[in-house]
């Protein structure tokens, strides 16, 4: 959560959860209180409306209540941001740059000047720029944080069912310089360059097959056919307006890409020792669908994949820690959109190497 808040709205106006554990608390309870509610205003938004409009609540009340805590948290964050970026001199601190507020508020002015009064945005964004944009963060808020800890648990059990490859990824991780190792508890290191981190091979091995195997979205992703008609694979003439899906969970099970493909097996991505062909390495990667593809794919892919936040805790940890399974009941995923453990835990013991 900190990652992506410090990304949206640079390391002083975002969230220090870490640090601040009665507010984290209170943010996480709030955030999946509301998760299994979230059917009727996605699937029936009308009717669940109109049914309001009769004192008929699909949800309870206090999901709202918890929406509207959530959304004015959020619109603090964009608002102390905003601040911030309009005081006369530019902090010199790189960490406090608001990365996605400064992209968006640079495509709305754009939006402007070029297009004005004819842009398809005028009557909304355009009109109104701060609430849609505090709209943009907390939608990038749900899907950045919650994602990224599921791929995380299920990366540190799988590495922590088989030491010899913590061993291996150790090593891999120990050719960084500056590498991420730590003498003893107070020591500080530079991070090690992005770039860098994203060449190693097993690294990228381990996230990927954990990816395709735990996909953090394993639900279907709903889409509407164009009008007249259209063409998906072999199906030929769908008319316009059939809601159409596929889910990454199936995708990523088809046995002529991954074979035995409800086995973690990270070797799968090491195209020094798998024997794959190019062919066959095409098709893996083209079947690969964690972030989805096309126009609507997951934004944040490259922030969360390379260098900036999973494969840098990874090798934050275990270039510093082994790591041992201490309970790991109820590890297998639910079945839903966006799902985790069914037991919403894993408990690792962290042996400092």
């Amino acid at each position: 959560m900190d990652f992506i808040t410090a990304y949206q709205f640079g390391l002083k106006n975002g969230s220090n959860f870490l640090q601040n554990e009665s507010e984290r608390r209170r943010w996480f309870s709030l955030y999946h209180s509301r998760k299994t509610y979230t059917f009727f205003n996605q699937e029936l938004p009308r009717l669940t409306k109109f049914f309001k409009l009769l004192g008929i609540h699909l949800c309870p009340t206090w999901v709202d209540e918890a929406n509207r805590e959530l959304e004015a948290w959020c619109k603090e964050c964009c608002d102390a941001t905003t601040a911030s970026m309009n005081q006369t001199g530019k902090d010199s601190d790189v960490s406090n740059q608001p990365v996605v507020m400064e992209a968006m508020f640079a495509g709305i002015a754009k939006e402007t000047k070029t297009k004005g009064d004819e842009s398809v945005l005028h009557s909304t964004t355009l009109q109104y720029p701060e609430l849609s944009i505090a709209s943009e963060m907390i939608d990038h808020l749900a899907a950045g944080h919650e994602t990224s800890g599921i791929t995380l648990t299920y990366i540190s059990w799988n590495l922590s069912r088989d030491l010899a490859l913590q061993d291996k990824l150790r090593k891999e991780l120990l050719t960084l310089c500056p590498n991420m190792s730590l003498a003893s508890p107070t020591s500080t290191k530079s991070i090690c360059n992005p770039k860098d981190l994203d060449s190693l091979p097993i690294l990228h091995a381990v996230i990927m097959e954990t990816l395709r195997l735990h996909a953090a979205i394993p639900g279907s992703l709903p889409r509407v056919t164009p009008y007249p008609s259209c063409t998906l694979g072999p199906y030929e003439n769908i008319p316009g307006g059939v809601r159409v899906q596929a889910q990454g969970h199936s995708v990523h099970r088809n046995a002529e890409v991954y074979p035995e493909p409800e086995k973690w097996d990270y070797t799968r991505w090491l195209d020094d020792e798998n024997g794959y062909t190019e062919d066959q390495r095409r098709e893996r990667d083209r079947w690969f669908w964690a972030f989805s593809s096309g126009g609507r794919m997951c934004v944040g892919s490259n922030f969360a994949m390379h260098g900036l936040e999973i494969k840098l805790v990874i090798a934050a940890v275990y270039s510093n820690f082994r790591t041992h399974i201490v309970n790991d009941d109820g590890i297998e995923q639910t079945d839903g959109y966006t799902v985790g453990p069914a037991s919403n835990q894993l408990i690792l013991r962290f042996e400092k190497v």
